[in-house]
């Protein structure tokens, strides 16, 4: 099921009675909801989300994930309940598997716990924090590297395409 946000422009009668001590405009609020896809989903590639590490992501062990990509490929699968604690501001505890040598050792690491969750910030992007991740992988400035959501084992895959040379 996908997720949406919809707008209630509708207001209650006491909402629209209650003295405001704003002068604002009314501000409708938003509502996560979930809707069915109309059209089926399809990857070209398994790393929906690619990325080219920033040096304010490297500094404090978080990766952006803007709003439309958290939407496209990570709330598509989660329930609405949890989808909805993060929009709401609540952090999300995740599982990481860093699957970068996979091929090699065919033995990927896994990363969970309090220091690895997603957030919302305030201007509706998300951050998946993981600090460990950075630390171990070495992860720089210019890095490029791939995420996805695996749906089957509910918990994020990461590989590191490309490691420049600092």
């Amino acid at each position: 099921m996908k997720k949406t946000f919809y707008h209630s422009f509708i207001t209650l009668k006491e909402e629209e009675q209650a003295p405001n001590s704003n002068t604002n405009q009314y501000q409708p609020p938003r509502v996560l909801i979930e809707i069915r896809d109309i059209y089926p989903y399809s990857t070209q590639s398994q790393w929906q989300i690619k990325k080219i590490l920033t040096h304010h992501e490297v500094a404090i062990g978080k990766l952006l994930l803007p709003f439309s990509d958290m939407f496209e490929h990570v709330f598509r699968y989660w329930n609405i309940f949890m989808a909805n604690h993060v929009v709401l501001g609540y952090k999300v505890n995740v599982i990481i598997w860093d699957v970068t040598d996979q091929k090699m050792n065919n033995n990927p690491t896994r990363y969970r716990g309090e220091g690895f969750y997603v957030e919302m910030l305030p201007n509706d992007d998300y951050t998946l924090t993981c600090m460990e991740l950075f630390k171990d992988r070495n992860l720089s400035v210019d890095d490029e590297i791939g995420l996805c959501w695996d749906p089957r084992g509910s918990s994020f895959q990461f590989t590191l395409f490309c490691k420049t040379l600092n």
